[in-house]
């Protein structure tokens, strides 16, 4: 079974991004459990402070993919996840099918 940490702030996107994972079989998470092992961290880089959220994710979890996602291509968000630690980065709309994609692999 797939480990998902998810953090998003927008409820309407973590209920549909959870849903959906569910269903294809992942264990998803709202709430971070330092010592926790998680096969994906999927963040949402809508928030202060997103590159720093990354960074201090990453630190902890060094093992876990991380996926960062915007509300649409933002380069300069995207361009800090990234220097952060992101793994990826993909707009909000793509961020579903990624993820599913990773859960059916595992």
């Amino acid at each position: 079974m797939t480990r998902i940490l998810l953090l998003t702030d927008n409820l309407m996107t973590r209920v549909q991004l959870e849903s959906r994972w569910r269903k294809a079989g992942a264990d998803v998470r709202d709430h971070e459990d330092e010592k926790a092992d998680y096969d994906l961290l999927v963040i949402d880089l809508v928030g202060p402070d997103a590159a720093g959220r990354v960074k201090r994710l990453k630190a902890r979890h060094p093992g876990s993919r991380l996926i960062a996602f915007g509300p649409h291509v933002d380069g300069a968000a995207f361009k800090a996840a990234k220097a952060a630690g992101a793994d990826e980065c993909v707009a909000r709309g793509s961020v579903i099918d990624r993820v599913l994609a990773r859960i059916k692999t595992d």
